[in-house]
Protein backbone atom coordinates (compact mmCIF):
# COMPACT_ATOMS: atom_id res chain seq x y z
CA UNK A 1 0.00 0.00 0.00
CA UNK A 2 1.18 3.34 -0.59
CA UNK A 3 0.22 7.10 0.88
CA UNK A 4 0.46 9.46 -2.29
CA UNK A 5 1.58 12.14 0.38
CA UNK A 6 4.37 10.62 2.57
CA UNK A 7 7.13 9.91 -0.83
CA UNK A 8 8.82 12.46 1.31
CA UNK A 9 7.62 11.48 4.73
CA UNK A 10 8.61 9.05 7.89
CA UNK A 11 5.48 6.86 8.46
CA UNK A 12 3.76 6.82 11.16
CA UNK A 13 3.71 4.26 14.08
CA UNK A 14 0.72 3.37 16.07
CA UNK A 15 -1.38 4.06 18.45
CA UNK A 16 -2.78 2.46 21.61
CA UNK A 17 -5.50 3.28 24.04
CA UNK A 18 -6.93 2.04 27.50
CA UNK A 19 -9.82 2.74 29.99
CA UNK A 20 -10.69 1.07 33.41
CA UNK A 21 -14.21 1.40 35.09
CA UNK A 22 -15.14 0.01 38.35
CA UNK A 23 -18.56 -0.86 37.07
CA UNK A 24 -19.31 -2.11 33.44
CA UNK A 25 -20.74 0.51 30.97
CA UNK A 26 -22.38 0.31 27.51
CA UNK A 27 -20.11 3.41 26.52
CA UNK A 28 -16.60 1.68 27.39
CA UNK A 29 -16.21 0.46 23.67
CA UNK A 30 -17.36 3.87 22.64
CA UNK A 31 -15.21 5.70 24.23
CA UNK A 32 -12.07 3.26 23.42
CA UNK A 33 -13.30 4.16 19.56
CA UNK A 34 -13.57 7.90 20.30
CA UNK A 35 -10.12 7.59 21.55
CA UNK A 36 -8.77 5.27 18.79
CA UNK A 37 -10.38 7.88 16.55
CA UNK A 38 -8.01 10.45 18.25
CA UNK A 39 -5.24 8.20 16.87
CA UNK A 40 -5.81 7.63 13.70
CA UNK A 41 -3.01 9.33 11.84
CA UNK A 42 -0.74 7.27 14.30
CA UNK A 43 -2.07 4.14 11.90
CA UNK A 44 -4.22 3.55 9.23
CA UNK A 45 -3.73 -0.41 8.61
CA UNK A 46 -5.76 -2.01 11.42
CA UNK A 47 -7.80 -1.11 14.42
CA UNK A 48 -8.78 -3.64 17.37
CA UNK A 49 -10.39 -3.25 20.57
CA UNK A 50 -10.28 -6.09 23.53
CA UNK A 51 -13.00 -5.71 26.07
CA UNK A 52 -13.08 -7.35 29.59
CA UNK A 53 -16.42 -7.75 31.18
CA UNK A 54 -15.79 -9.44 34.89
CA UNK A 55 -12.55 -10.82 33.43
CA UNK A 56 -13.39 -12.49 30.37
CA UNK A 57 -12.29 -10.66 27.34
CA UNK A 58 -13.53 -10.65 23.93
CA UNK A 59 -11.27 -9.15 20.99
CA UNK A 60 -12.44 -7.47 17.87
CA UNK A 61 -10.09 -6.21 15.19
CA UNK A 62 -10.25 -5.50 11.04
CA UNK A 63 -7.82 -4.20 7.95
CA UNK A 64 -8.83 -0.06 7.84
CA UNK A 65 -10.02 2.50 9.32
CA UNK A 66 -11.47 2.68 12.71
CA UNK A 67 -14.46 3.87 11.46
CA UNK A 68 -14.86 1.28 8.68
CA UNK A 69 -14.03 -1.72 11.31
CA UNK A 70 -16.33 -1.00 13.88
CA UNK A 71 -20.16 -0.25 13.65
CA UNK A 72 -22.34 1.10 16.01
CA UNK A 73 -24.09 -2.67 16.45
CA UNK A 74 -20.78 -4.21 17.08
CA UNK A 75 -19.63 -1.89 19.60
CA UNK A 76 -22.56 -2.45 21.19
CA UNK A 77 -22.05 -5.99 21.38
CA UNK A 78 -18.68 -5.06 23.25
CA UNK A 79 -19.54 -4.41 26.16
CA UNK A 80 -17.29 -4.38 29.92
CA UNK A 81 -15.52 -2.39 32.40
CA UNK A 82 -12.40 -1.95 30.77
CA UNK A 83 -11.23 -1.96 27.16
CA UNK A 84 -7.24 -1.48 25.42
CA UNK A 85 -7.19 -0.71 21.96
CA UNK A 86 -4.57 -0.41 18.77
CA UNK A 87 -4.29 1.65 15.45
CA UNK A 88 -2.07 0.26 13.57
CA UNK A 89 0.78 1.04 11.12
CA UNK A 90 2.92 -2.09 10.15
CA UNK A 91 7.21 -0.84 11.39
CA UNK A 92 7.09 -4.73 12.27
CA UNK A 93 5.46 -7.82 10.09
CA UNK A 94 3.55 -7.44 6.99
CA UNK A 95 0.12 -5.65 6.54
CA UNK A 96 -2.89 -8.27 7.32
CA UNK A 97 -5.52 -9.52 9.97
CA UNK A 98 -3.49 -12.07 11.92
CA UNK A 99 -0.73 -9.29 12.89
CA UNK A 100 -3.74 -6.68 13.53
CA UNK A 101 -3.53 -5.74 17.43
CA UNK A 102 -4.40 -6.09 20.43
CA UNK A 103 -3.14 -9.64 20.76
CA UNK A 104 -5.25 -11.93 22.67
CA UNK A 105 -3.61 -15.50 24.49
CA UNK A 106 -4.61 -17.95 27.41
CA UNK A 107 -1.66 -18.33 30.29
CA UNK A 108 -1.82 -19.48 33.74
CA UNK A 109 -3.60 -16.50 35.02
CA UNK A 110 -6.60 -16.42 32.53
CA UNK A 111 -6.83 -14.60 29.36
CA UNK A 112 -4.15 -11.75 28.69
CA UNK A 113 -4.49 -9.23 25.70
CA UNK A 114 -1.71 -6.64 24.80
CA UNK A 115 -1.75 -3.76 22.53
CA UNK A 116 1.96 -2.03 21.40
CA UNK A 117 3.04 0.96 20.22
CA UNK A 118 7.27 0.66 19.34
CA UNK A 119 9.35 -1.58 18.10
CA UNK A 120 11.96 -4.29 19.69
CA UNK A 121 15.86 -4.26 18.47
CA UNK A 122 15.84 -7.86 19.73
CA UNK A 123 12.97 -9.53 18.91
CA UNK A 124 14.35 -12.31 16.37
CA UNK A 125 16.65 -13.40 19.15
CA UNK A 126 14.07 -13.94 21.93
CA UNK A 127 11.58 -15.56 19.48
CA UNK A 128 14.22 -17.87 18.72
CA UNK A 129 14.99 -18.67 21.79
CA UNK A 130 11.13 -18.87 22.78
CA UNK A 131 10.75 -21.50 19.90
CA UNK A 132 13.62 -23.87 20.99
CA UNK A 133 11.37 -23.87 24.09
CA UNK A 134 8.60 -24.66 22.77
CA UNK A 135 6.68 -21.39 22.17
CA UNK A 136 4.21 -20.94 19.05
CA UNK A 137 3.79 -18.02 17.20
CA UNK A 138 1.12 -17.37 14.81
CA UNK A 139 2.10 -13.60 13.65
CA UNK A 140 5.03 -12.17 12.65
CA UNK A 141 5.32 -8.97 14.46
CA UNK A 142 7.56 -8.35 17.09
CA UNK A 143 4.83 -7.61 19.60
CA UNK A 144 3.91 -11.41 19.88
CA UNK A 145 7.42 -12.14 21.80
CA UNK A 146 5.89 -9.38 24.76
CA UNK A 147 2.60 -11.65 25.23
CA UNK A 148 4.23 -14.80 24.94
CA UNK A 149 7.07 -14.09 27.68
CA UNK A 150 4.33 -13.18 29.63
CA UNK A 151 2.43 -16.09 29.66
CA UNK A 152 5.30 -17.93 29.71
CA UNK A 153 6.16 -16.12 33.10
CA UNK A 154 3.17 -16.44 34.37
CA UNK A 155 3.82 -18.49 37.73
CA UNK A 156 5.75 -15.34 39.39
CA UNK A 157 2.78 -13.49 39.68
CA UNK A 158 1.49 -10.96 36.53
CA UNK A 159 3.20 -8.00 37.82
CA UNK A 160 6.29 -9.94 37.86
CA UNK A 161 5.85 -11.68 34.60
CA UNK A 162 5.52 -7.94 32.98
CA UNK A 163 8.35 -6.87 34.88
CA UNK A 164 10.49 -9.72 33.84
CA UNK A 165 9.25 -9.40 30.28
CA UNK A 166 9.65 -6.14 30.02
CA UNK A 167 13.17 -6.25 31.39
CA UNK A 168 14.59 -8.57 28.87
CA UNK A 169 13.09 -6.90 25.74
CA UNK A 170 15.24 -3.91 23.86
CA UNK A 171 13.83 -1.20 21.92
CA UNK A 172 10.70 0.99 22.03
CA UNK A 173 7.24 0.27 23.54
CA UNK A 174 4.34 1.39 25.34
CA UNK A 175 2.14 -1.12 26.29
CA UNK A 176 -1.35 -1.40 27.44
CA UNK A 177 -2.67 -4.80 29.29
CA UNK A 178 -5.49 -6.01 30.03
CA UNK A 179 -5.12 -9.24 32.59
CA UNK A 180 -6.26 -10.36 36.34
CA UNK A 181 -8.87 -7.83 36.29
CA UNK A 182 -6.54 -4.63 35.85
CA UNK A 183 -5.44 -2.70 33.17
CA UNK A 184 -1.87 -1.72 32.87
CA UNK A 185 0.53 0.50 31.16
CA UNK A 186 3.82 0.20 30.55
CA UNK A 187 6.73 2.46 29.29
CA UNK A 188 9.97 1.98 27.69
CA UNK A 189 13.18 2.77 30.33
CA UNK A 190 14.05 5.67 27.95
CA UNK A 191 10.46 6.53 27.22
CA UNK A 192 10.82 6.55 23.51
CA UNK A 193 7.35 6.02 22.90
CA UNK A 194 4.94 8.15 24.55
CA UNK A 195 1.94 7.19 26.80
CA UNK A 196 -0.26 9.67 29.35
CA UNK A 197 -2.60 8.87 32.48
CA UNK A 198 -6.16 10.32 32.07
CA UNK A 199 -9.49 10.46 34.39
CA UNK A 200 -13.32 11.54 33.68
CA UNK A 201 -15.03 13.19 35.75
CA UNK A 202 -17.08 9.56 36.56
CA UNK A 203 -13.55 8.74 38.11
CA UNK A 204 -12.87 6.22 35.03
CA UNK A 205 -9.02 5.85 34.42
CA UNK A 206 -7.56 6.07 30.22
CA UNK A 207 -4.20 5.49 29.03
CA UNK A 208 -3.38 7.09 25.74
CA UNK A 209 -0.41 7.32 23.48
CA UNK A 210 -1.09 10.80 22.99
CA UNK A 211 -3.80 13.52 25.16
CA UNK A 212 -5.99 14.38 22.09
CA UNK A 213 -7.15 10.63 22.86
CA UNK A 214 -8.29 11.46 26.29
CA UNK A 215 -9.85 14.91 25.03
CA UNK A 216 -11.62 12.78 22.31
CA UNK A 217 -12.55 10.51 25.38
CA UNK A 218 -14.25 13.00 27.69
CA UNK A 219 -11.33 12.61 30.43
CA UNK A 220 -8.40 14.98 31.68
CA UNK A 221 -4.62 14.55 30.88
CA UNK A 222 -3.16 13.42 34.83
CA UNK A 223 0.20 13.50 33.55
CA UNK A 224 2.64 11.38 31.30
CA UNK A 225 3.92 8.07 32.04
CA UNK A 226 7.75 8.00 33.26
CA UNK A 227 9.93 6.26 31.37
CA UNK A 228 10.70 2.91 33.19
CA UNK A 229 7.60 3.22 35.28
CA UNK A 230 4.73 0.49 34.87
CA UNK A 231 1.22 1.61 36.49
CA UNK A 232 -1.42 -1.01 37.51
CA UNK A 233 -5.16 0.18 37.44
CA UNK A 234 -7.77 -1.63 39.28
CA UNK A 235 -10.77 -1.10 41.49
CA UNK A 236 -8.35 0.36 44.10
CA UNK A 237 -7.06 2.93 41.90
CA UNK A 238 -3.99 3.86 40.20
CA UNK A 239 -0.44 2.20 41.57
CA UNK A 240 3.06 3.31 40.20
CA UNK A 241 6.12 0.53 39.63
CA UNK A 242 9.25 1.38 38.83
CA UNK A 243 10.42 -1.26 36.96
CA UNK A 244 13.61 0.02 35.64
CA UNK A 245 15.75 1.81 37.67
CA UNK A 246 18.71 3.22 35.33
CA UNK A 247 16.60 5.09 33.48
CA UNK A 248 17.58 7.95 31.04
CA UNK A 249 15.19 10.38 29.14
CA UNK A 250 15.05 9.66 25.26
CA UNK A 251 11.59 10.25 23.96
CA UNK A 252 11.91 10.75 20.46
CA UNK A 253 11.93 14.33 18.98
CA UNK A 254 9.81 13.01 16.03
CA UNK A 255 6.76 12.35 18.41
CA UNK A 256 6.44 16.28 18.99
CA UNK A 257 7.46 18.15 15.81
CA UNK A 258 6.11 15.57 13.70
CA UNK A 259 4.22 13.03 14.27
CA UNK A 260 1.89 13.77 17.57
CA UNK A 261 -1.47 15.36 16.81
CA UNK A 262 -1.02 19.60 17.11
CA UNK A 263 -3.42 19.00 20.06
CA UNK A 264 -1.49 16.82 21.82
CA UNK A 265 0.60 17.58 24.83
CA UNK A 266 3.75 15.15 24.87
CA UNK A 267 5.92 15.60 27.65
CA UNK A 268 4.24 18.47 29.34
CA UNK A 269 5.02 20.33 25.82
CA UNK A 270 2.58 21.67 23.59
CA UNK A 271 2.93 20.39 20.34
CA UNK A 272 1.39 22.90 18.64
CA UNK A 273 3.93 25.64 20.28
CA UNK A 274 6.80 23.49 19.92
CA UNK A 275 6.20 23.24 16.11
CA UNK A 276 5.14 27.51 16.14
CA UNK A 277 8.38 27.86 17.71
CA UNK A 278 9.97 25.87 15.48
CA UNK A 279 9.25 28.25 12.40
CA UNK A 280 10.49 30.99 14.69
CA UNK A 281 13.86 29.71 14.76
CA UNK A 282 13.94 29.13 11.17
CA UNK A 283 13.22 32.45 10.47
CA UNK A 284 16.05 33.81 12.50
CA UNK A 285 18.72 31.21 11.26
CA UNK A 286 18.36 32.07 7.82
CA UNK A 287 16.22 35.52 6.92
CA UNK A 288 14.94 35.66 3.32
CA UNK A 289 13.37 38.13 1.54
CA UNK A 290 10.16 36.82 -0.09
CA UNK A 291 6.07 38.19 -0.21
CA UNK A 292 4.32 35.37 1.17
CA UNK A 293 4.93 32.45 3.67
CA UNK A 294 2.75 28.74 3.15
CA UNK A 295 2.65 25.67 5.29
CA UNK A 296 2.70 22.41 3.44
CA UNK A 297 -1.20 21.05 4.61
CA UNK A 298 -1.31 19.74 7.49
CA UNK A 299 1.70 19.40 9.55
CA UNK A 300 3.80 22.22 8.19
CA UNK A 301 1.11 24.67 8.55
CA UNK A 302 1.88 25.36 12.99
CA UNK A 303 6.17 25.95 11.89
CA UNK A 304 5.12 27.97 9.03
CA UNK A 305 2.61 30.30 10.97
CA UNK A 306 5.61 30.58 13.47
CA UNK A 307 8.15 32.08 10.36
CA UNK A 308 5.46 34.40 9.54
CA UNK A 309 5.54 35.57 12.92
CA UNK A 310 8.92 35.92 13.44
CA UNK A 311 9.77 37.49 9.79
CA UNK A 312 6.78 39.97 9.08
CA UNK A 313 6.14 37.89 6.58
CA UNK A 314 2.74 37.84 5.86
CA UNK A 315 1.28 33.75 6.08
CA UNK A 316 -0.96 32.84 3.62
CA UNK A 317 -2.96 29.63 2.62
CA UNK A 318 -0.90 28.13 -0.88
CA UNK A 319 -1.82 24.83 -0.78
CA UNK A 320 -4.95 23.35 -0.76
CA UNK A 321 -5.17 19.62 0.63
CA UNK A 322 -8.05 17.21 -0.74
CA UNK A 323 -9.38 16.06 2.21
CA UNK A 324 -11.48 13.83 0.93
CA UNK A 325 -8.43 11.32 -0.31
CA UNK A 326 -7.91 8.07 1.04
CA UNK A 327 -4.52 7.53 3.33
CA UNK A 328 -3.45 4.76 0.62
CA UNK A 329 -3.22 3.98 -2.78
CA UNK A 330 -1.72 1.19 -4.10
CA UNK A 331 1.58 1.77 -5.30
CA UNK A 332 2.11 3.12 -8.81
CA UNK A 333 4.34 3.88 -11.24
CA UNK A 334 6.85 6.69 -10.84
CA UNK A 335 5.01 8.58 -13.05
CA UNK A 336 1.14 7.67 -11.54
CA UNK A 337 3.01 8.56 -7.72
CA UNK A 338 3.94 12.01 -9.02
CA UNK A 339 0.48 12.62 -10.34
CA UNK A 340 -0.96 11.65 -6.82
CA UNK A 341 0.64 14.52 -5.36
CA UNK A 342 -1.20 16.68 -7.70
CA UNK A 343 -4.40 14.87 -6.78
CA UNK A 344 -3.56 15.52 -3.25
CA UNK A 345 -2.07 18.75 -2.64
CA UNK A 346 -3.20 21.33 -5.27
CA UNK A 347 -1.48 25.07 -5.40
CA UNK A 348 -3.34 28.25 -4.64
CA UNK A 349 -3.04 30.01 -7.61
CA UNK A 350 -4.30 33.65 -6.93
CA UNK A 351 -2.16 33.70 -3.52
CA UNK A 352 1.18 32.48 -5.05
CA UNK A 353 0.94 33.82 -8.84
CA UNK A 354 3.82 36.21 -8.54
CA UNK A 355 5.37 36.01 -5.17
CA UNK A 356 8.32 34.89 -4.05
CA UNK A 357 7.14 32.33 -1.44
CA UNK A 358 8.51 30.64 1.81
CA UNK A 359 7.07 27.06 2.16
CA UNK A 360 7.43 25.46 5.13
CA UNK A 361 7.19 21.79 5.49
CA UNK A 362 7.40 19.62 8.75
CA UNK A 363 10.28 17.32 7.23
CA UNK A 364 12.37 16.88 4.22
CA UNK A 365 13.08 13.16 4.09
CA UNK A 366 13.57 11.84 0.75
CA UNK A 367 13.29 14.93 -1.25
CA UNK A 368 10.41 13.52 -3.98
CA UNK A 369 7.57 15.30 -2.39
CA UNK A 370 9.44 18.81 -2.02
CA UNK A 371 10.73 18.95 -5.42
CA UNK A 372 7.16 18.27 -6.91
CA UNK A 373 5.81 21.01 -4.56
CA UNK A 374 8.10 23.48 -5.58
CA UNK A 375 7.44 22.55 -9.44
CA UNK A 376 3.60 23.03 -8.92
CA UNK A 377 4.18 26.15 -7.64
CA UNK A 378 6.23 27.51 -9.81
CA UNK A 379 3.94 26.23 -12.59
CA UNK A 380 1.32 28.18 -10.69
CA UNK A 381 3.62 31.72 -10.92
CA UNK A 382 5.42 31.96 -8.00
CA UNK A 383 8.73 33.55 -8.82
CA UNK A 384 11.16 32.60 -6.23
CA UNK A 385 10.43 29.01 -4.13
CA UNK A 386 12.44 29.28 -0.59
CA UNK A 387 12.05 25.65 1.16
CA UNK A 388 12.44 25.64 5.06
CA UNK A 389 12.00 22.48 7.17
CA UNK A 390 11.09 22.35 10.60
CA UNK A 391 13.50 19.51 11.82
CA UNK A 392 16.79 19.05 11.36
CA UNK A 393 18.09 16.83 8.12
CA UNK A 394 17.38 13.40 8.45
CA UNK A 395 20.44 10.74 8.16
CA UNK A 396 20.03 8.11 9.78
CA UNK A 397 16.92 5.74 9.98
CA UNK A 398 14.99 4.76 12.84
CA UNK A 399 14.75 1.41 14.48
CA UNK A 400 12.31 2.14 17.14
CA UNK A 401 9.32 2.13 15.41
CA UNK A 402 9.52 5.16 12.84
CA UNK A 403 9.73 3.58 8.72
CA UNK A 404 12.26 6.37 8.09
CA UNK A 405 13.21 4.19 4.65
CA UNK A 406 16.98 3.04 4.45
CA UNK A 407 19.79 5.70 4.65
CA UNK A 408 20.27 4.91 1.13
CA UNK A 409 16.83 6.59 0.52
CA UNK A 410 17.67 9.62 2.74
CA UNK A 411 18.71 12.33 0.80
CA UNK A 412 20.71 14.24 3.50
CA UNK A 413 22.38 11.16 4.13
CA UNK A 414 24.01 11.53 0.65
CA UNK A 415 24.07 15.18 -0.69
CA UNK A 416 25.21 18.68 0.86
CA UNK A 417 22.29 21.10 2.12
CA UNK A 418 23.45 22.84 -0.88
CA UNK A 419 23.03 19.84 -3.18
CA UNK A 420 19.51 18.83 -2.17
CA UNK A 421 18.35 22.69 -2.55
CA UNK A 422 19.64 21.95 -6.55
CA UNK A 423 17.64 18.15 -6.63
CA UNK A 424 14.63 19.55 -5.51
CA UNK A 425 14.87 22.90 -7.21
CA UNK A 426 14.62 25.37 -4.56
CA UNK A 427 16.11 29.09 -4.59
CA UNK A 428 16.70 28.30 -0.95
CA UNK A 429 16.61 26.06 0.90
CA UNK A 430 17.36 25.15 4.96
CA UNK A 431 16.81 22.44 8.03
CA UNK A 432 16.37 23.52 11.41
CA UNK A 433 19.74 23.20 13.34
CA UNK A 434 20.19 20.73 15.83
CA UNK A 435 21.26 23.36 18.29
CA UNK A 436 17.97 24.99 17.66
CA UNK A 437 15.84 21.62 17.76
CA UNK A 438 17.26 21.37 21.40
CA UNK A 439 16.17 25.02 22.30
CA UNK A 440 12.50 24.56 21.21
CA UNK A 441 12.02 21.21 22.71
CA UNK A 442 13.14 22.34 26.25
CA UNK A 443 15.74 19.93 26.45
CA UNK A 444 18.78 17.64 25.13
CA UNK A 445 17.11 15.00 26.46
CA UNK A 446 15.87 13.14 23.52
CA UNK A 447 16.35 10.33 20.66
CA UNK A 448 17.95 11.92 18.20
CA UNK A 449 19.15 9.47 16.25
CA UNK A 450 17.50 9.56 12.69
CA UNK A 451 19.90 13.27 13.21
CA UNK A 452 23.00 12.67 14.61
CA UNK A 453 22.97 8.76 14.71
CA UNK A 454 23.10 8.98 18.62
CA UNK A 455 20.71 6.07 20.10
CA UNK A 456 19.51 5.32 23.28
CA UNK A 457 19.43 1.71 22.58
CA UNK A 458 21.83 -0.22 21.28
CA UNK A 459 20.85 -0.98 17.09
CA UNK A 460 20.96 -3.84 14.73
CA UNK A 461 24.39 -4.62 13.85
CA UNK A 462 24.95 -3.39 9.71
CA UNK A 463 21.91 -1.63 9.14
CA UNK A 464 23.17 1.65 8.98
Amino acid sequence: MYDIHDIDKMEEECGVFGVYSKTAKEEISTLTYYGLYALQHRGQESAGITISNSGKKTTYKGMGLVADVFSSEKLKELQGNAAIGHVRYSTSGESKLVNAQPLESKFKLGQIAVAHNGTLVNADIIRELLEDSGSTFITNIDSEVIINMIARKASKGLEEAIRSTVSAIKGSYALTILADHKLIGVRDPYGIRPLCLGQNKEGDYFLASESCALDAAGADLIRDIEPGEMVVIDDDGVRSVKYAENTKNAPCSFETIYFARPDSIIDGKSAFQVRVESGKYLARQKPVDADVVIGVPDSGIPAAIGFAEESGIPYTVGLIKNKYIGRTFIKPSQELREKAVQVKLNPLKVNVEGKRVVVVDDSLVRGTTSRLLIQMLRRSGATEVHFRSASPAVKFPCYFGIDTAHRKELIAAKLSVEEIKEEIGADSLDYLTLPNLAKVLGSEDFCLGCFDGEYPVCTPMGEV
